[in-house]
């Protein structure tokens, strides 16, 4: 097996290399986590809060240093990879508050002298995370499946193995039992056999589609609950009577967040015809006054790309665009410098038989497309694989609360970009995966609910 590189994408060198883990660290890793479940679930779930409380005042304690970290190991701008640790410790922060209340058994009215529903952990998760949010993926997750008294067995990105280890060591730092969370560095065929071992009882995956659907395939074979979150082609709608100048102000950060390497970036931006060119114009020109450069800048707005392979596959999803008719306004691209530097790229007069609205495009690319009516515009938003997220933009909230229930996504914004909370169901629909994440709906996706009848 190869060894796993950390590479610094502001530079394109090496940091440090990796060794995968044997076969036999493995089954240790494995044995340690059922060992640490049979503990960790009989935990009160007080104590199990506290822990959780310790640990997230650690991470904001600490959050310049992992946000360095996170900025070093896969680029994201420094201003934004801090904001994700406190993000991080938000999170955990809330379900360390609402974990009795959660936890607390439901008393139902039948036949019997008492009735209940019991919320129960599953044991061991396999978590197999990206690497575009290395510690907010992880850890939002974690929040809620350790809080339950489950315990996590992490398989993250080869491209973050240091952020991968320091949450690990972070974990031990804070207090919890040694076993409760680990990092497997393993490659993708290791942990998908994984997934047919005993000791894990369900996984959480969040990646690709292709990824997505063999990790689905492998549960099901072995009876296992799984989570999928597969990323999206979010719709920025902006409507005739919305206010244009502060959609168009919201919009390119919501494209351009994290370089555009998020799942709920918007991604297609659909426009109305009586708005279209003030929202262009406007568009245009706050994404030429991005500043691309180094992350670590508390002042730069665009960092590199994970990997070179990101920069090629946009060139050829923009390359498709123009071959099929799409007009340039910001013509972008690859940057001559070290490093895996991509401008943002603005396009218009664009179809529907274009990558860039067919495919995810996992990085600065803005596609506008102008429709005659809300009718078309939810049409075109509706016409894809994915329905993750989305955002409507109109003066009347009223027709945006109706339009929102029409559109195929799991979550929805008007008059805002989606952002996740913790009190929110986080996950999509369609090709964007299945389950949730967060709130009381992804607390108890890894729980077992047991129906218990005293007569």
């Amino acid at each position: 097996m190869n060894l796993i590189s950390s590479i610094n994408p502001a530079t394109g060198k090496t940091i440090k290399q990796f060794q995968p883990y044997s076969e036999e660290q493995i089954n240790a890793t494995l044995k340690k986590a059922d060992t640490a479940f049979c503990e960790w679930k009989e935990l009160d779930v007080s104590e199990r809060s506290k822990l959780l409380s310790d640990f997230s005042q650690l991470l904001r304690n600490r959050k310049q240093e992992l946000g360095e970290l996170i900025t070093l190991e896969m680029g994201k701008v420094i201003k934004q990879s801090v904001g994700e640790i406190v993000k991080c410790a938000d999170t955990i922060d809330y379900f360390a508050a609402h974990a009795e209340e959660l936890m607390h058994s439901e008393q139902i009215e039948t036949d019997a002298s008492e009735s209940l529903v019991s919320y129960e952990p599953m044991g061991p998760v396999l978590a197999i995370k990206p690497w575009n949010f290395p510690f907010w993926q992880v850890l939002s997750a974690a929040s809620h499946i350790l809080e339950a008294g489950n315990v996590m067995l992490l398989k993250h990105s080869s491209y973050v193995p240091m952020c991968a280890l320091k949450m690990e060591e972070l974990i031990i730092e804070a207090g919890f039992p040694e076993g409760v969370f680990q990092t497997l560095l393993i490659d993708g065929s290791t942990a998908s056999s994984l997934i047919e071992r005993n000791e894990i009882k369900a996984v959480s995956f969040t990646g690709g589609d292709v990824a997505g659907k063999k990790v689905a395939e492998l549960a099901a074979r072995n009876m296992k609950k799984f989570v999928l979150e597969l990323g999206g082609s979010d719709p920025f709608i902006v409507l005739a009577d919305a206010d244009v100048e502060k959609a168009a102000t919201v919009a390119v950060p919501s494209r351009c967040i994290n370089t555009g390497q998020t799942c709920i970036a918007a991604k297609r931006f659909i426009v109305a015809q009586e708005v279209a060119e003030e929202f262009t114009m406007k568009f245009v020109e706050l994404t030429e006054k991005l500043k691309l450069g180094d992350p670590l800048d508390k002042n730069t707005d665009i960092g590199p790309l994970v990997r070179d392979e990101q920069i090629s596959m946009l060139e050829q999803q923009v390359k498709d665009a123009i071959a099929k008719g799409a007009k340039v306004l910001v013509p972008g691209g690859r940057v001559n410098r070290e490093g895996f530097f991509y401008a943002p790229t603005v396009l218009a007069k664009v179809n529907s038989e274009m990558k860039v609205m067919t495919e995810e495009t996992f990085g600065p690319i803005a596609p506008i497309i102008v429709v005659e009516g809300e009718q078309e515009a939810i049409r075109v938003a509706n016409s894809t694989q994915f329905g993750l997220g989305a955002s409507i933009w109109t003066e009347d909230r009223e027709k945006g609360a109706l339009l929102a229930r029409q559109l195929e996504t799991g979550m929805v914004a008007v008059n805002a970009f989606f952002r996740p909370e913790a009190c929110m169901p986080f996950g999509g629909i369609k090709g964007s995966g299945m389950g949730r994440e967060m709130a009381k709906h992804g607390f108890y996706e890894f729980m077992h609910l047991k129906s218990i009848k005293i007569y």
